[in-house]
């Protein structure tokens, strides 16, 4: 950020004494939000997915319940008896089905909300930047003789 800030600066130099600084200062905070939004987009980049994983895998789990619960009436009209042998398999399937798409969940969620927070902190970090090398740019500006 503090070598794009300068390269504007240098890049404006020339013409400082004609136009003034106010436009050096506005294109300063330009190059300096264009990467802000870029370091962000990549720190975000994977956070869509595990939002999904999360919102999603209950419904995938709860789908499981229910085919597990089906294979159990299978099994029950199958033997035309409620034996635990007979009911059992389906009930497992359907508890570790419910069982995985919690795991799942769970996990997604807490990951997503460890990563919001992490990009959270970042993006205060990158703007407390931005505002001090802009800060300083402008003293630089404003200085006699624009800083030359």
């Amino acid at each position: 950020m503090l070598r794009a800030a300068g390269r504007e600066v240098q890049a404006a130099t020339p013409l400082l004494a004609a136009a003034g600084t106010g436009g050096v200062k506005e294109r300063i905070d330009s190059v300096l939000a264009r990467i802000e939004a870029g370091t962000l987009a990549r720190l975000a980049a994977g956070t869509g997915l595990l939002a999904t994983i999360g919102a999603t895998a209950p419904f995938v789990g709860l789908f499981g319940t229910v085919w597990g619960i089906m294979n159990a009436f299978v099994g029950i009209s199958r033997a035309q008896t409620t034996h635990l042998a007979v009911v059992a398999p389906g009930i497992a399937e359907a508890l570790l089905a419910t069982a995985l798409g919690l795991v799942a969940a769970i996990a997604a969620v807490v990951v997503y909300d460890l990563c919001s927070r992490a990009i959270a902190a970042h993006r205060l970090s990158l703007r407390d930047g931005a505002a001090l090398i802009a800060r300083m740019a402008s003293r630089t500006l404003d200085a006699p003789h624009g800083g030359r």
